[in-house]
């Protein structure tokens, strides 16, 4: 098939990649002349696993090809998937504007029969106001059905997931638009879920909105099981083991963040509100995902003593490992926090430091552990790196001022930790 898609970001690029990867002809249609030139060029505005290797190999085969021209992409596409940004307003709602211009611009510029599938994550409703939209402007002799097929790719893991997903979620509202977008997915090794597009809509927030509450869950156990002695891990892998619940983001630590969690959350809320439903157990999530990255801060201030004119090191700026995405990552907040209390903060990740300047200010950045652990009073892992679970704590503990370790994703065994010598505190332990 030839298909198109809109946007370049996470999703867009990856899904991309990978029904060009398949056999198809890919347009990627973007905005930005610098980014496109770049993309012809195989230069990937992101880091994830493998992409660019997989993304180079369909550019030069003529199979992935970028362009700013809706006129060359989208008559000559069977499908056409919508995957750009919805932000969240200052009220948690989605931001749609540019789902919504993007549509307007699909829709000028149809040829024949076209499916015009949303990824990006939307409200449900939004798919309908896009018909509208491309109704409005299509040309008489072009025909159309819309269709919402949500994303569920994890960062880091993107192209396996994309692959191999638990499920591909089609909502459609005729049996032609429903026979392509099976069709095109038939390579994919998963479970085809095909329902409403109303249905897909709410899919995606539902399973963000469930998977922050097991975060939540999980440091809301954490911080019990701290202040009555238990072990929040044993706690958490005896639930993890009942095959109702699952292990699956059942692990205390520095609390979510990310491009997902967060926005989804306060849209699901702020869908929730719009229809007059008050949706307290999320407005919890939020809040239990805040103390979680306060209480980094207060055991942080608790070993420092007193904060001001402390050296502070962390490990670890992506919001998880095996990204370099920095949206609403816990580091952002504990590193302005400390600073606020006047410490002086070092810091280094593989991946995300070049974002994170961008983000920061007074941070000194470092090209590797020892470096950001040098003259230190207090260490804080904040992301769980694979390359931080082998560092040599012996040599850690000699490069610090203090032996003060904060272990905000448990990585580290704390018997060990204190028998080098270590002052060590974990989250539920």
């Amino acid at each position: 098939m030839t298909i198109t898609f809109l946007g370049h970001g996470y999703v867009g690029l990856v899904s991309a990649t990978i029904f060009a990867d398949l056999g198809n002809t890919v347009w990627v249609i973007g905005h930005t002349p610098e980014k496109i030139e770049n993309l012809k060029k195989g230069i990937i505005p992101i880091y994830e696993p493998g992409l660019e290797e997989v993304a180079k190999r369909n550019i030069k085969a003529k199979r992935l090809l970028f362009t700013l021209d809706y006129d060359k992409a989208i008559p000559a596409s069977e499908v056409v998937f919508i995957a750009v940004g919805t932000p969240p307003k200052d009220n948690g709602e989605a931001d749609l504007s540019i789902v919504f211009e993007v549509a307007k611009k699909i829709g000028q510029y149809l040829d024949g029969y076209t499916v015009v599938a949303t990824k990006s994550t939307v409200p449900v409703g939004t798919n309908r106001k896009i018909k509208e939209i491309v109704e409005s402007v299509r040309p008489r002799k072009a025909k159309f059905d819309i269709a919402s097929v949500p994303e569920f790719l994890r960062e880091g893991q993107a192209i396996s997931d994309t692959l191999n997903p638990d499920r591909v979620v089609i909502g459609t509202e005729t049996k032609e638009a429903r026979s392509v977008l099976v069709e095109l997915h038939k390579p994919i090794n998963s479970f085809g879920v095909l329902t409403t597009i109303e249905t897909a809509e709410m899919i995606k927030y539902a399973a963000n909105a469930f998977l922050a509450t097991k975060i939540s869950f999980s440091n809301a156990i954490a911080y019990l099981s701290e202040i009555t002695g238990a072990d929040a891990l044993h706690v958490l892998e005896a639930v993890g083991l009942d095959k109702r619940v699952g292990s699956a983001f059942l692990s205390p630590g520095a609390g979510f963040g990310g491009s997902c969690f967060p926005k989804d959350v306060k849209a699901l809320i702020a869908i929730a509100k719009q229809h007059d439903y008050e949706f307290s157990l999320l407005k919890v999530v939020e809040e239990v995902n805040k103390q979680a990255m306060q209480s980094i801060v207060t055991k942080a201030k608790k070993m420092l003593g007193k904060v001001e004119g402390k050296t502070v090191g962390i490990l670890g700026l992506s919001f998880k490992p095996d990204t370099d995405d920095m949206r609403e990552a816990p580091s952002l907040y504990i590193i302005s926090a400390l600073q606020k209390e006047g410490a002086k903060i070092k810091a280094y990740d593989p991946i995300a430091m070049e974002n994170a300047k961008k983000l920061t200010s007074g941070v000194t950045f470092l090209s590797n552990s020892y470096e950001a652990a040098k003259d230190c009073d207090l260490l804080i892992v904040v992301t769980e790196w694979n390359e931080f679970r082998q560092l040599d704590l012996e040599k850690m503990k000699s490069e610090m001022k203090n032996p003060v370790l904060l272990d905000g994703r448990n990585i580290y065994d704390p018997k060990k930790a204190k028998q080098i010598g270590f002052t060590y505190f974990g989250v539920g332990r």
